[in-house]
C-alpha cells in the first residue's frame, strides 16, 4: 500500500483531504503542526479524523516558533481577528510567515524516513487571494525544490499533492459530503472559542462553501 504524509490541521479542507487520500487506497500518516497559534483548538479534530480513518497520528510541536512569528492574528493574541470576507484588505494580517513552507519541509522529512510517495496538503483555490504560499506557482516550486533536496533518499516517487489547489471551497464541501466527511466534527474558526464565531475570514468562507454547494452546513455558529 502506497504511504501518503498530511497536513491535517482539523478543518474541513484538511479532513476532506485525509478521506480523499483514504478513498484512493493510501495508508495515512496525518500530521498537524502546533505552531503556537491562537486557535490550536483544531488539533483535537485533526485527532478525531486520525481515530475515524484508523491513521498514524503526530502533532509536531514547533510551538517556539511562535516568537519570531510577528504580526500575525493567529499567533499574536494582541492583534484583533479581523472580520469580514477574504477579500477584504484587513485580512492580510491572518498571513503566518511561511507557514506552508515550514509544514511542508517537516512533512517531506517523515515521508522520506516512511518511504512515502506522498506528502499532501489542503490549499485550495480559494486561499490564493490572500495566501502566496498556498498558490499553484508555489506548490510547484517547492515540489521541485524538495525533489532536489531529498535528491537519492526515500521513495522516488515522493511528490506534493494538492488535490484542491484549483477547486474553490465549495467543491470541498461537495466531494466532502459524498466521502461522508463528518463536517460537524471539524474546526476552522480563527477565534477559537467554544463554537464558531461566525464573523472572521474563515468562519464567512465555510459558510458560503456550504451555501455555494448546496449541502447542509452543520457548525454551530455565535452569529
Amino acid at each position: 500500500m502506497a504511504k501518503a504524509i498530511a497536513i491535517v490541521s482539523g478543518g474541513m479542507d484538511s479532513v476532506t483531504l485525509a478521506y480523499l487520500l483514504h478513498s484512493e487506497g493510501y495508508g495515512l500518516h496525518l500530521l498537524s503542526i502546533d505552531y503556537g497559534q491562537r486557535h490550536r483548538k483544531e488539533l483535537e479534530y485533526a485527532r478525531l479524523c486520525a481515530q475515524r480513518l484508523n491513521a498514524e497520528y503526530n502533532v509536531v510541536d514547533l510551538s517556539g516558533i511562535n516568537v519570531l512569528l510577528k504580526g500575525s492574528a493567529l499567533t499574536d493574541n494582541t492583534i484583533e481577528v479581523p472580520e469580514g470576507h477574504y477579500a477584504a484588505p484587513n485580512m492580510g494580517i491572518t498571513v503566518v510567515p511561511n507557514r506552508n513552507a515550514i509544514m511542508l519541509a517537516v512533512a517531506y522529512a517523515a515521508a522520506v524516513a516512511e518511504n512515502a510517495e506522498v506528502v499532501a496538503f489542503g490549499a485550495h483555490g480559494g486561499d490564493h487571494f490572500i495566501y502566496p504560499d498556498c498558490r499553484p506557482a508555489f506548490t510547484e516550486a517547492f515540489d521541485q525544490m524538495q525533489k532536489l533536496a531529498v535528491e537519492g533518499f526515500g521513495n522516488p516517487k515522493l511528490r506534493l499533492y494538492t488535490p484542491f489547489i484549483n477547486s474553490g471551497k465549495h467543491d470541498i464541501a461537495a466531494i466532502g459530503t459524498r466521502l461522508g466527511v463528518p463536517f460537524a466534527e471539524t474546526w476552522s474558526c480563527y477565534k477559537g472559542g467554544e463554537k464558531h464565531c461566525g464573523k472572521c475570514g474563515t468562519c464567512v468562507e465555510r459558510k458560503e462553501a456550504f451555501q455555494l454547494a448546496g449541502v447542509p452546513d452543520p457548525t454551530e455558529y455565535e452569529v
